[in-house]
């Protein structure tokens, strides 16, 4: 029977790739760390340019650009009708007409939240004067239009 015969060639070349491989792996983390805490930003300066441009032709024209924010809705109605949620919708806005009120379709109820109120507390507070209007009611956490500021100081 043959034995196999292992080749002092074949063996320093393995030791030769394992150190190889040794090094190389423990060269990568000091290259990845030379530029730690630094940041460059490279930009067009015609995109300062822009903005400016942009909100200067917004006052002129006298908008304000539209922000949205997470905060907080109180949900009024939620069912698969969509004229028990229009009536509850129209009977909500008889009772507060200043109070900005969305419909909202998820397959297959549709769901009638009110209001845009930055805290939970502001929220709750609504939900109290509702609770002898309106049977069940949620505070929902979602993205709100944020309430239009008064910019005229005069």
């Amino acid at each position: 029977m043959k034995t196999a015969v292992f080749d002092h060639k074949a063996k320093s070349a393995l030791i030769k790739y394992c150190i190889f491989f040794v090094l190389a792996t423990a060269s990568v983390p000091t290259f990845a760390q030379q530029a730690r805490g630094r940041v460059e930003v490279i930009k067009d300066p015609l995109v300062d340019t822009l903005i400016a441009k942009r909100f200067e032709l917004n006052k002129q024209v006298g908008t304000t650009p539209a922000f949205s924010s997470y905060g907080y809705r109180v949900q009024i109605f939620s069912g698969s009708n969509r004229k028990d949620a229009y009536n509850a919708q129209a009977r909500l806005q008889s009772e507060y007409p200043e109070l900005r009120t969305y419909i909202i379709y998820s397959e297959p109820n549709f769901k009638v939240r009110a209001g845009d109120f930055r805290t939970r507390l502001e929220a709750e507070k609504l939900m109290q004067e509702l609770r002898t209007s309106f049977s069940s009611l949620f505070i929902i956490s979602e993205k709100i239009n944020l309430p239009k500021t008064d910019t005229d100081n005069d």
